[in-house]
C-alpha cells in the first residue's frame, strides 16, 4: 500500500473513534509525522486521553501512561537504580518515560519540579538518572494533556516547556449529533483497544523523512520570515516567536503538506497550522479581550503575501 494511502486508512481509523473531531485529528498526525510532541489542553471528559492513546495504537507504537499528580517525583518518570542481592549491584529499573508514546496526562497538576523533569527527555530524547545518561526508544512522542489554568490544583506551564510542544490542540465539545453517536454507541475505550496497528515504528520514521523531504521555496520561507517579523513588531504580542519556533512552523506546514498529499509546502499549509503552532508561545498584548489563538488568526489576515 502506498504510504499516502495507509496515512488516509489511519486518519479514517481514528476518526471512527474520536467523532466530529476530523481537523484536530489531522493536526495531531501533522504533529507526529513532523517528529514533534503534542499538547491537547481542555476541560475534563471531551476525549482528551482517549485521543492519546487511539494515537499510539494506529501508529504501533509502545504506549505508557502516567497520571500526573502533585506529589509525582521525576524518578517516578525516569526509573530508580534498586540493590539486588543477587547480583551483588544496584540495577536500573526504567520508569514509564522510557516508552515510544508518553502521555503526559494532567501535565499541569504536577509541580514544576516533575514538569522540568520532561524538559531533557522532550528536547534530547534522552534522560540522565543517577548520573549516567540513557537514550530514549525512536521515535519518541510526548502527548500532554493539560485543563484549564483556572482549574484548582494546576500549575502553568513554564514558557521553556511550551515551547518544547511543536503543536497545542483544544478537542472542544462534539455537535450535537457527534454527541448522539458517543451517547448511543460503543464504549471508546473498548473501541480503541479493539482498533488496528496500522503502522510499525519503522514505518513511522520512513514517513518523518518523507515529510522532512517535503519542497519550501524560496517565496514560502520569505512568507514564514514575514509572520515572525509580525509576532516580533510589538503590535500583537508582547514577545515575538524565536528562531526554534520558525523551524517548528516550517515542520509542521511539511507534515500538513504531506497530509494533503503534495510534495511542496503552499501558503495555505503555513496559515493552517499556525495558530496550533505559535499561539501557545506568544502572550497577547493589550486588554483586545482575544486570546492568543483569535490574535494570531488576525495577525495572519493582516500580513500580506508577498
Amino acid at each position: 500500500m502506498h504510504p499516502q494511502e495507509k496515512v488516509q486508512q489511519l486518519l479514517s481509523q481514528l476518526n471512527t473513534v474520536i467523532v466530529g473531531k476530523s481537523a484536530q485529528i489531522q493536526d495531531c498526525v501533522a504533529c507526529l509525522l513532523a517528529g514533534g510532541h503534542l499538547l491537547i489542553e481542555d476541560v475534563p471528559g471531551v476525549g482528551k486521553t482517549t485521543l492519546a492513546h487511539a494515537l499510539a495504537r494506529s501508529f504501533g507504537l509502545h504506549f505508557s501512561r502516567v497520571q500526573f499528580t502533585s506529589d509525582l517525583m521525576p524518578s517516578d518518570l525516569s526509573g530508580v537504580s534498586i540493590y539486588e542481592r543477587g547480583k551483588e549491584g544496584f540495577v536500573f529499573h526504567p520508569g514509564p518515560i522510557f516508552a515510544q508514546v508518553l502521555l503526559a496526562d494532567e501535565i499541569n497538576r504536577a509541580s514544576p519540579k516533575t514538569q522540568s523533569a520532561l524538559l531533557e527527555a522532550m528536547e534530547e530524547k534522552q534522560v540522565t538518572a543517577e548520573g549516567e545518561t540513557r537514550p530514549l526508544p525512536d521515535p519518541f512522542f510526548v502527548i500532554a494533556t493539560q485543563n484549564p489554568h483556572d482549574q484548582l490544583g494546576t500549575y502553568a506551564l513554564p514558557e521553556s516547556q511550551l515551547d518544547r510542544f511543536l503543536m497545542r490542540i483544544s478537542v472542544g465539545y462534539p455537535d450535537r449529533a457527534s454527541e448522539r453517536l458517543l451517547l448511543a454507541g460503543n464504549d471508546r475505550r473498548d473501541m480503541v483497544n479493539a482498533m488496528d496497528k496500522l503502522m510499525s515504528p519503522q514505518e513511522l520514521l520512513q514517513l518523518q523523512q518523507q515529510v522532512l523531504a517535503v519542497h519550501a521555496a524560496d517565496p514560502l520561507l520569505d512568507y514564514v520570515q514575514d509572520l515572525i517579523a509580525a509576532t516580533r513588531s510589538g503590535q500583537w504580542f508582547l514577545q515575538g516567536l524565536s528562531p526554534r519556533a520558525g523551524i517548528a512552523v516550517i515542520r509542521a506546514a511539511k507534515a500538513q503538506a504531506f497530509l494533503s498529499g503534495r510534495d511542496y509546502v503552499a501558503p495555505d499549509d503555513v496559515q493552517a497550522i499556525l495558530p496550533q503552532t505559535i499561539a501557545h508561545r506568544l502572550q497577547p498584548v493589550g486588554d483586545a479581550g482575544r486570546g492568543a489563538v483569535e490574535q494570531v488568526r488576525a495577525m495572519l489576515l493582516a500580513v500580506p503575501l508577498a
